[in-house]
């Protein structure tokens, strides 16, 4: 694996380092060693599955809080998706940035999300399939959102969201008190 770093503070960019012949390729997804020397979570508890029918459906932007923070490793397996993320850990050099990349199955790329900060995207295909793998369990109570639009984080969305859900479009402006706590 290729580790990338990103413009925020231990979030990560990581593409297959592939090996191949006249059969195609093989590479490693993920390697609990080469995480560990990046000084990433290694334990994962749940792999959730994301399908979006149409393109321009925006999921996010989504977080949980301590003690149920979930670090997420993000990778497209069908389609493509244009993945954001926030830092919201305060005191963080890079509190309240926004960072974003195009995932996709042709190119295999994943995001590492680190705890604390908010994740979300907006699909460039229709039919667009997600897997998450997070190393915190759902908990509903700790769940946590800001707006995809919200101007304190400046996102710059390749494309014109069509499909947003109600909670998603509803979310008040950021406000650490209200965001944080």
């Amino acid at each position: 694996m290729i580790f990338h770093k990103t413009p925020l503070d231990g979030a990560y960019i990581i593409e297959l380092e592939k090996r191949g012949d006249e059969r195609g390729f093989f590479a490693r997804a993920f390697c609990r060693n080469e995480f560990a020397d990046h000084g990433l979570a290694t334990e994962f508890v749940q792999v959730n599955n994301s399908l979006s029918a149409e393109k321009g459906t925006l999921r996010g932007m989504h977080y949980q809080l301590a003690p149920h923070a979930e670090t997420k490793l993000v990778r497209c397996i069908k389609g493509a998706l244009y993945d954001v993320i926030i830092d919201l850990r305060e005191g963080s050099k890079t509190f309240g940035q926004s960072y974003g990349a195009e995932l996709s199955a042709e190119n295999r790329r994943m995001m590492y999300v680190p705890k604390g900060f908010a994740h979300g995207f907006i699909t460039m295909t229709d039919n667009t399939e997600a897997f998450y793998f997070v190393d915190e369990f759902y908990a509903p109570e700790h769940e946590r959102g800001v707006r995809y639009n919200d101007p304190k984080f400046e996102i710059e969305w390749p494309i014109k969201p069509v499909v947003v859900s109600d909670k998603d479009k509803n979310h008040v402006d950021f406000d650490p008190a209200i965001h944080l706590k």
